[in-house]
């Protein structure tokens, strides 16, 4: 069985520049811009590229005690992967674009990986996975 990542919530201040920091700098997919004005709520779905059906919710909290709750997951940060089918074109487009790479990259038993950070602080590992690791085939 393969786990992915399905519907994390992301803290954003600012659901434009969110949208074009993951589509435009990342790749993902817009899957949904909602607005409800009756809530004054906005739900913004994208989705990574190659991802299978994984999801990622950017939420901006209603009420300053939701931040702190949603923003503290795994000790403040949000660890997520991103695959690749070519890691190293896909990691020099992103130093081309300045996203501020947190650990260079490095070959480990499972593949090739680099950690870098988003505009909100989360932490992303963008990884290559060698042949016969089980996420191996998420990303061709």
């Amino acid at each position: 069985m393969i786990q992915s990542i399905v519907h994390i919530a992301l803290v954003v201040s600012d659901y434009d520049e969110a949208i074009n920091f993951y589509t435009k700098k990342l790749h993902f997919t817009l899957i949904e811009d909602t607005y409800q004005p009756e809530q004054d709520k906005r739900w913004v779905v994208v989705s990574p590229p190659g991802s299978n059906g994984t999801t990622i919710l950017l939420a901006k909290a209603s009420k300053p005690i939701q931040e702190p709750f949603i923003g503290n997951q795994a000790g403040g940060r949000i660890f997520l992967f991103l695959g690749t089918d070519d890691f190293y074109r896909d990691y020099n487009e992103m130093k081309e674009l300045g996203i501020e790479i947190e650990r260079e990259p490095k070959v480990q038993d499972y593949g090739t990986v680099a950690v870098f950070k988003d505009l909100y602080g989360n932490l992303w590992d963008l990884v290559e996975f060698n042949e016969g690791h089980p996420m191996y085939s998420r990303v061709k």
